[in-house]
């Protein structure tokens, strides 16, 4: 059976004008109540409680320690309470008073500009977080953040809505001029001479190439690896190694691609989705909205830059339609 809270706003609104005011009959006046009816008001929210607020004692009337923590406490809820109206009234004008949203690195350079303007149109208040999917979830999930860019980790969880943004194939990036390997052993031979730059396993996209390597059979040793697109591009830019990536990683990177090679992984394709989640039903048809935004933005402004760059990619590296 659900417990019921020990007070109302009403009981704390009392309180806290006892508090300020020093006596009960000041409060009342402040309120525009009886002595009596606040007297009762604290009678029962001490009751309910289970301990006493004030030391009648002492005049004017002295808290004793646990209201002393009431008084803290209240002050802080009835504050957020007094800001409800005011976001409901900002909410029917079309503007939300805030909106977080987390965003997965390899987007930043592409979406973090272009998604700040959309949403500040729409909220009084915008926060964008890059970094890692994994670190955004657990914010989601947490209501630190209010969207996520990047992708799905919380499959599983129910509760979320979700808005395919792009699909895009793993590739090979290897320094300029460097012939790119047609089949898995001679991905292996060439890894023996220039070792494969890793993706932190604290990344999704780390896991996921580890798995895809996994399967192809392929035990290389770990040597280099980094937690963001620009530190694996532009090691292997530098000729320290070659690495499996994504277009928009790369994209990312802001790495010239003349200092680059790219080619189609060895082996069987593997490809990686990009979303955008929300908590259903919370923020109406924002979500929507700032995903058909997100995908148009990618549409005309990445993916044709890309396919330009490397015309082999195709329909394997695009938005849904």
């Amino acid at each position: 059976m659900r417990e019921l809270l020990p007070f109302d706003l009403k009981a704390l609104e009392i309180f806290l004008a006892v508090c300020e005011e020093g006596a009960m009959a000041g409060a009342a006046r402040r309120l525009g109540l009886t002595q009596p009816a606040v007297s009762q008001a604290v009678a029962e929210l001490e009751g309910r409680m289970g301990v006493a607020l004030f030391d009648r004692a002492v005049r004017p009337l002295g808290l004793t320690s646990a209201g002393g923590v009431l008084r803290q406490k209240a002050s802080a809820l009835l504050s957020e309470a007094r800001q409800i109206v005011p976001a409901l009234k900002e909410t029917e004008h079309g503007r939300l008073p805030l909106v977080r949203a987390g965003l997965v690195d390899s987007l930043s350079r592409a979406l973090a500009a272009p998604l700040a303007g959309r949403l500040a149109a729409l909220a009084e208040e915008v926060s964008i977080l890059s970094g890692l999917t994994a670190s955004h979830a657990s914010a989601l999930l947490s209501r630190q953040l209010d969207l996520l860019v990047g992708v799905d980790e919380l499959a599983d969880i129910e509760g979320l809505e979700r808005f395919p943004l792009l699909t895009e194939p793993y590739v090979l990036l290897l320094p300029a001029g460097e012939g790119a390997p047609q089949r898995v052993e001679e991905l292996a031979r060439l890894c023996a001479r220039l070792p494969l730059v890793r993706f932190s396993a604290r990344s999704k996209t780390g896991i996921e190439i580890e798995r895809h390597l996994r399967r192809l059979k392929l035990d290389l040793p770990r040597r280099l690896e980094f937690d963001t697109p620009h530190g694996v591009t532009a090691t292997v830019a530098a000729g320290e190694g070659i690495a499996v990536t994504t277009p928009l990683c790369i994209f990312e990177a802001g790495v010239a691609l003349d200092r680059l090679a790219c080619a189609p992984l060895p082996g069987a394709a593997f490809s990686r989705s990009l979303t955008l989640i929300a908590r259903r039903q919370e923020l109406g048809r924002l979500p929507r909205e700032v995903a058909a935004f997100c995908r148009e933005t990618l549409a005309e402004e990445v993916v044709p830059a890309l396919r330009g760059a490397l015309p082999w990619l195709g329909e394997s590296f695009g938005v849904p339609a």
